[in-house]
């Protein structure tokens, strides 16, 4: 925990409890299954993984800590206690003892040294977030201490959902064959593109032990259409499926044999658009269709699996601004559309649009979109796809209006903007494609500001937010996910985290 210049604050986490395996009882060998939208894995490094493999590797991986969305701090992980001193510019980090690697290595203090900076030395995924660390240092086996350039959170970017976990770096294999990390599973099967991509089976040596009721393998069912989702899980086939449209989640309710989990989110929806090249490099076209979304019917239309976003930060995040929710303007957005040469009495303007195939969600937003800029004399086309196909065509600047959801990587606003609103010559998640020298400059402040300064922090939010969306028109924000996700009622410990998108820490779990 931060604690003033000279003071020093100690967490202590309770002592572990013993884990013995049952001498007698039967084992559970059910497998859960897990009935995701889309591709499961895109990378199987631990250090440059930052996509929907998060779902997966969050049970095979640990940090060293792992945010608790109750009590909005980090709790202990692989490290049972751990103080801050020198204003927040140095964490002393005590680790758990007697915890093996997958590949049978002893973690200690070395080895979560080697791990922290192999994942700055990738400089892929979400290696900014360890940006602040001057040096590592291991004053014993079972200690490491970071001392920052400046002060930073650095007990909540140890719960990061990516680019923190402590591995094994002698032992990576990004083929996905074999694991190195610590965590309560490892891969047993991998097939890329198959419906039944991947399965994990239990890791026998996990430090936390294993109970009779616990689920020691899970599978990784790929479901495309909600619909079909949603037959598996009545029949039992699936366990678990992450999102239901609104109609299918009321009858969840009220259906036998199934049980129901809703909760507030950090992800919002994003429509990026093409800032670099083709129409859209004229702001008054952006502006336009941003004033062409219908903001109120689409939320009225998600029926309870949205809410209005205000701005780019969600609601629970330092940065979140009360005053920015968009609204509709047709009349507006026809007036800049026909300053810009097109509108009813001009040439017709046709548009490239990519989303996720199978979100009903994002298929609503096109639907709403495509009608309302038809008047316009606008033609959307659109084009569901596979993320990682989306992807790919995104890093080619080959649409202009790209669709996709965002999170933080740790309960901190800053990832909206760096990594997708700060210039970048090679596109990865900056997929507006924007490029301004004052708004970089604001970005980089963010990090010490928000560990020094919350209020100029704060202010700053609001002046980066205002320029992305109202000044440069780089994107619109339609709306804050509700999770709505649904269970076989046999489930028993499942708890979402805001903090690990569409996670299931499924050693958590007991049938």
């Amino acid at each position: 925990m931060r604690g003033r210049p000279g003071a020093r604050r100690r967490r202590h986490a309770p002592a572990p409890r013993e884990h013995r395996r049952p001498a007698g009882g039967q084992v559970n060998d059910s497998t859960f299954v897990y009935a995701p939208n889309h591709d499961v894995v895109t990378d199987w490094d631990p250090a440059t993984s930052y996509s929907n493999e998060i779902i997966a590797l969050s049970n095979i991986y640990e940090g060293l800590t792992r945010y608790d969305s109750k009590t909005k701090q980090a709790r202990p992980l692989l490290a049972t206690s751990w103080e801050s001193s020198d204003g927040g510019k140095k964490w002393t980090f005590t680790l758990r003892q007697g915890v093996k690697f997958h590949s049978g290595a002893t973690m200690d203090s070395e080895a979560v040294k080697k791990a922290v900076q192999r994942n700055i030395d990738k400089k892929g995924g979400a290696a900014y977030i360890w940006d602040p660390v001057k040096k590592i240092e291991t004053p014993d086996p079972n200690t490491v201490e970071f001392t920052l350039k400046y002060p930073a959170p650095l007990d909540l970017v140890a719960a990061s959902g990516y680019a923190a976990w402590i591995y094994d770096v002698d032992a990576v294999d990004t083929d996905g064959k074999k694991t190195a990390g610590t965590g309560p599973y490892t891969v047993d099967s991998w097939q890329k593109g198959k419906e039944n991509e991947l399965t994990l089976k239990a890791f026998e040596d996990y430090w936390g032990g294993w109970k009779p009721e616990q689920y020691k393998k899970v599978t990784f069912r790929v479901t495309p259409e909600v619909t079909t989702a949603w037959q598996l899980l009545q029949r039992g086939e699936v366990n678990f499926v992450d999102r239901l449209n609104p109609q299918l989640f009321d009858q969840a309710r009220e259906t036998r044999g199934v049980q129901v989990s809703e909760a507030q989110s950090f992800q919002n929806l994003l429509v990026l658009f093409n800032t670099a090249e083709g129409p859209l490099k004229d702001v008054r076209i952006r502006q336009a269709l941003q004033l062409a979304i219908d903001y109120d019917g689409l939320v009225a239309a998600l029926e309870g699996s949205g809410h209005r976003a205000s701005g780019l930060v969600p609601p629970g995040l330092l940065g979140h601004a009360e005053n920015m929710q968009p609204k509709q303007d047709l009349a507006k957005a026809q007036q800049l559309l026909t300053e810009a040469g097109y509108g009813p009495d001009n040439p017709e303007l046709k548009l490239t649009l990519t989303y996720g195939i199978g979100d009903d969600d994002q298929k609503l937003l096109v639907t709403l979109l495509s009608s309302a800029l038809k008047n316009l004399n606008v033609t959307l086309q659109a084009k569901p796809m596979n993320w990682s196909a989306q992807w790919d065509l995104g890093k080619k600047r080959g649409q202009d209006i790209f669709v996709m959801y965002w999170y933080p990587d740790y309960p901190d606003a800053y990832s909206w903007f760096l990594n997708v609103f700060r210039s970048n010559d090679k596109p990865q998640f900056n997929l507006s494609y924007l490029k301004n020298d004052e708004i970089d400059g604001l970005i980089d402040k963010l990090p010490e500001l928000t560990a020094t300064d919350k209020s100029a922090a704060m202010d700053t939010y609001e002046e980066l937010q205002r320029r992305i969306i109202q000044e440069e028109a780089a994107v619109a924000v339609p709306y804050v996910q509700t999770y709505q996700r649904a269970l076989t009622s046999d489930v028993q410990g499942y708890v979402d985290n805001p903090a690990y998108p569409n996670v299931v820490f499924f050693y958590d779990l007991k049938r």
